[in-house]
């Protein structure tokens, strides 16, 4: 299998701040670790205040259903009204290339 990646870009909605897009996730980071393939999330901030959000999963197929899952199974999630949603970038890409530390 090849790592699938689910990389968004999105600013906040105004005054909230990337402590509270992270509370607001909770629940959404107990429904990736019940989804087949979920390998790991990475949540950070770049110096322009945009947030990247990074999933990993070990296929595309769980890669799509997972994410379909947060729009559908997770619509109440409070994640939802944290996002200014025009300025959301979604994509789902195939690792090209990785390299580990060991």
């Amino acid at each position: 299998m090849t790592e699938t990646l689910e990389v968004t870009t999105l600013r906040l909605s105004t005054g909230l701040s990337t402590a509270d897009f992270v509370a607001a996730n909770a629940d959404i980071d107990e429904y990736l670790k019940r989804q087949p393939g979920f390998e790991w999330r990475r949540i950070m901030e770049s110096a322009d205040g945009t947030i990247i959000d990074i999933v990993a999963y070990d296929s595309m197929e769980h890669a799509r259903s997972g994410a379909a899952g947060i729009s559908d199974e997770m619509a109440a999630s409070p994640v939802h009204a944290s996002i200014d949603h025009s300025t959301v970038d979604w994509k789902l890409t195939t690792l090209a290339h990785g390299i580990d530390a060991s």
